[in-house]
């Protein structure tokens, strides 16, 4: 085959048609239990590990003295875990 042809060949081509996307499946969200823990930015991040700093963010913090009221769940306790020395942590009802 020549250049030209070829040209021709794959030009007249045409891509698979795509298959109609499944419906996406939503997990199912848990109801809050009603803990929750009030977590309290005192620390910078400044000189810190970036993912230190990506986690207060995480948390809703990023700047000091800001307060956030989260949901007591296992990621937050990893998450407050992480950066124990930058926050104080409070139990709420």
């Amino acid at each position: 085959m020549t250049k030209e042809e070829e040209k021709k060949t794959t030009a007249t081509k045409k891509a698979p048609a795509k298959k109609a996307a499944a419906p996406k499946k939503t997990a199912a969200k848990k109801a809050p239990s009603g803990k929750t823990v009030t977590v309290t930015q005192i620390g910078s991040p400044i000189g810190r590990e970036p993912s230190q700093r990506q986690t207060l963010i995480g948390l809703g913090l990023n700047k000091m003295n800001r307060t956030r009221t989260l949901e007591d769940t296992p990621s937050v306790r990893g998450m407050i875990n992480k950066v124990q020395h930058l926050v104080k942590v409070e139990e709420a009802a």
